[in-house]
């Protein structure tokens, strides 16, 4: 069977998009677009028989079985995001709880990373997303407007007018906040009055993995509903990616030349794996499920998906008892 596969590119994936690593027994074509583009083509067109995909948009779409796709525990996209939050320091903003009451800017209210940002808010400093006034819009003045999926219920949230961007915003006084998954290019220029709400994140999201054992997942690989079915092809695919994630790690350790262009990268891998052990990467769902039903309660509680979604409901039943 031919197969086609987008996803992002990464060096857990390089090994797929250059062709060294395939799916057994399947002819597969990997694509890499702009993750955008790519989200885009997954959700609203056949484009894909399998693709990375935001795994916010997923649990949602998949609440109101409106999702093409049924999971596979492969998750190319992780990132703590307690540094994902800035704020304007004129606001009497110290601590979590400050935000309460606040008008904060996010891109979009659905994506993953804003998603798991409010979810440990709530969490560990009890500010619920229903807490704060959100804004919507472009994150910049070179960003594109955002789609707007779905709109949360009992949260508020306005969209920024045409033409107004939440990074000037934010530099201008016009927000409190702003939830993004990129340094807005307000903090990057160095605009006054901004600042990470956590100034040594490093620091919060590692103590936060060893309270919680959660390494949050921002994109998962879907495959269609009508694939799902087979389960030789679901585990082919699964163990695909799982080679290149390996393949890409041992590389990361080796000295004899560095993999990356980081000059302790050896040295970091050993730090990463004495704090998350030695698989801190992890696939399957045996290894995830505190992770997976974290981000559907923060989809629930935040207004987004009408209910939560239960692992069996959100992975393909041939994937479940996969153990890497």
């Amino acid at each position: 069977m031919k197969l086609r596969i987008g996803l992002g590119r990464y060096d857990r994936t390089q090994a797929l998009i250059d062709g060294r690593i395939g799916v057994e027994g399947h002819d597969a074509v990997f694509e890499s677009p702009p993750l955008e583009e790519l989200f885009a083509a997954a959700f609203d067109t056949d484009r894909f028989d399998a693709a990375e995909i935001s795994f916010s948009n997923f649990l949602y779409l998949s609440a109101t079985d409106r999702c093409r796709f049924v999971g596979l525990p492969i998750f190319p996209s992780r990132m703590f995001r307690h540094s994902a939050v800035f704020i304007r320091t004129d606001r009497g903003i110290r601590a979590p709880r400050d935000l309460i009451g606040k008008v904060v800017g996010v891109r979009e209210f659905s994506m993953t990373a804003a998603l798991v940002a409010r979810g440990v808010l709530e969490d560990d400093y009890g500010v619920r997303a229903a807490d704060i006034d959100w804004r919507c819009g472009p994150a910049d003045r070179t960003d594109s407007k955002p789609v707007i999926r779905v709109w949360p219920r009992g949260v508020r949230v306005t969209e920024v007018d045409e033409g107004r961007n939440l990074s000037d915003m934010l530099a201008a006084g016009e927000l409190d906040a702003m939830v993004a998954y990129k340094p807005p290019k307000a903090f990057l220029e160095g605009a006054p009055h901004i600042a990470r709400l956590f100034p040594d994140p490093r620091r919060v999201e590692q103590d936060y993995y060893a309270r919680t054992g959660i390494f949050p997942i921002m994109h998962l690989i879907g495959i269609r509903r009508d694939l799902a079915g087979d389960v030789s092809l679901c585990r082919a695919v699964c163990e695909a990616f799982l080679q290149a994630r390996n393949e890409a790690i041992d590389a990361i350790g080796a000295y004899q030349a560095l993999s990356v262009s980081l000059p302790w990268a050896p040295s970091d891998l050993d730090s990463v794996k004495n704090l998350m052990g030695a698989d801190f990467w992890p696939y399957g769902i045996a290894r995830n499920v505190a992770a997976i039903e974290a981000v559907s309660r923060y989809s629930y509680s935040q207004g987004l998906a009408p209910r939560r979604m239960t692992v069996e409901e959100l992975f393909a039943s041939g994937s479940l008892g996969w153990a890497p």
